[in-house]
């Protein structure tokens, strides 16, 4: 993996270049090895946080951890391009507009002790620009080349908090295309809940049961693209104990070789409708 600026990135989507590269700033990962016709994303995995927020933050290391979405980014690693945030979403949410990417407070509690200086806020959400910079760019690659494209919007939810049995997996649907789309996201959800994963676990998959699918990723490339279909995806926390910080890492491992066999695929039969739409 290199180490590139943002010029150097968009030079090398624009010339279909595959590489593996972190952001010259550290706060994302973008991997292309092929200019494939579907595209994976996990802008929760990360967990940085710079050294400079951690005196004026009342969350603690736990904390947001919890609320981020841990291994939702090697549930994806093996495709052909992966985008992936390093950056907590506690300093700024990439799935959050810009306006309302910097926290005040997170899930009922007070975030900072004193309000962050503009210079602070402006750091973080040059970052969040960048980011969006890339994604553009690499979703009109694929659009142009391909005429369509999907994105797999990897996400985890805690399923502990909730007070009623919820799916494995949720996909959120309320801001895509449904009128074209929604035979892509049942089939989807049909795949994903056949998904054999150990430690007794039953998969289950629901479509707009816990999430509806309003995060800013989906948001912008549908708003953006109008063949580019994103399909947010949520896998409850079984994959870790939530509340011991312990990760299982024979549950993630199975999702990633599910994952391995059973996107593509899918994939394949949302392109074939485009290009032999009968």
């Amino acid at each position: 993996m290199r180490r590139l600026s943002i010029k150097d990135m968009l030079a090398k989507i624009q010339a279909e270049e595959p590489f593996h590269a972190v952001s010259e700033d550290y706060s994302f990962t973008l991997k292309i090895d092929s200019y494939s016709y579907y595209i994976c994303g996990a802008v929760h995995d990360g967990h940085q946080f710079r050294k400079e927020l951690w005196a004026n933050c009342l969350h603690t290391e736990y904390e947001r951890w919890y609320e981020e979405d841990p291994a939702t980014k090697q549930m994806v690693q093996s495709h052909p391009i992966v985008i992936a945030g390093c950056d907590s979403r506690f300093e700024y949410d990439l799935n959050r507009d810009p306006e309302n990417a910097i926290y005040e407070d997170a899930w009922g509690k007070q975030l900072w002790k004193n309000s962050l200086k503009s210079e602070t806020k402006e750091r973080s959400l040059q970052k969040h620009h960048n980011f969006y910079r890339v994604v553009h760019a690499l979703v009109s690659k694929i659009e142009s080349k391909y005429g369509a494209a999907v994105v797999y919007d990897m996400h985890s939810y805690n399923w502990r908090r909730w007070d009623r049995e919820v799916p494995v997996v949720n996909l959120g649907t309320s801001n895509i295309d449904n009128d074209r789309f929604s035979t892509f996201a049942t089939s989807w959800s049909n795949d994903l809940s056949e998904i054999k994963l150990p430690n007794a676990i039953t998969t289950t998959a629901a479509i707009n049961d816990t999430f509806q699918g309003n995060g800013y990723f989906l948001k912008y490339i549908t708003n953006h693209f109008n063949n580019t279909l994103v399909l947010a995806t949520e896998f409850s926390k079984i994959y870790c104990h939530e509340l011991e910080y312990i990760m299982y890492p024979e549950v993630v491992n199975s999702i990633e070789q599910e994952l391995k066999l059973r996107l593509p695929k899918h994939a394949t039969s949302f392109y074939q409708s485009f290009i032999d739409p009968k």
